[in-house]
């Protein structure tokens, strides 16, 4: 089974056609990109893949199910689509504990999680006085806090220097290779 499925998949916004037709099947513990200029169809296939969108034409599933029909998503998949979804009063920490405790999750993750996106030394900052790219490591922790099969993530090195980019190729890659 593939982790994620798109067959036929298109979504238009009035007249303007976004996603025409994309069909790819992507299998568990492979770093997979969509690659493709501005305006080509990216983000919102995603936004289709996980509920966000209604696709006009055909198909897109998670493990084998759309994504509304998952229990417990957080614990299932992790996705990140922009880094602005955080209290920016609250800490770091305090951010993922609101999201921990939605979906359940022992608080002890937040710390675990912290610590994988190397965030430990900010967590009690106020996410305002986060830097984009912390904003970035923060979303990958709050992706990360149901230990998820499937991580989605839409331009994630966005807001990195140069070094927190090649962090985070090697942070995925040591994610893929653990399946």
């Amino acid at each position: 089974m593939a982790a994620i499925e798109f067959l036929d998949l298109g979504k238009k916004y009035g007249k303007v056609r976004s996603v025409r037709k994309l069909t790819a099947s992507i299998t568990e513990g492979k770093i997979t990109g969509l690659l493709g200029p501005n305006g080509a169809g990216k983000s919102t296939s995603l936004r289709c893949l996980l509920g966000l969108a209604k696709p006009t034409s055909g198909e897109a599933e998670i493990l084998g199910v759309h994504y509304r029909e998952l229990k417990n998503p957080l614990t299932q998949i992790g996705a990140v689509l922009d880094s602005r979804g955080f209290h920016g009063g609250l800490t770091g920490k305090q951010n993922l504990k609101v999201m921990a405790a939605a979906a359940k999750i022992k608080d002890s993750r937040v710390d675990e999680v912290l610590k994988l996106v190397d965030l430990e030394a900010a967590a009690n900052k106020k996410a305002k006085g986060y830097s984009l790219g912390m904003k970035q490591r923060l979303s990958l922790a709050g992706a990360l806090l149901g230990d998820p099969k499937v991580l989605i993530l839409d331009e994630p090195a966005n807001g990195l220097d140069p070094i927190g980019i090649a962090w985070l190729r090697s942070f995925l890659r040591t994610l893929a290779d653990q399946g």
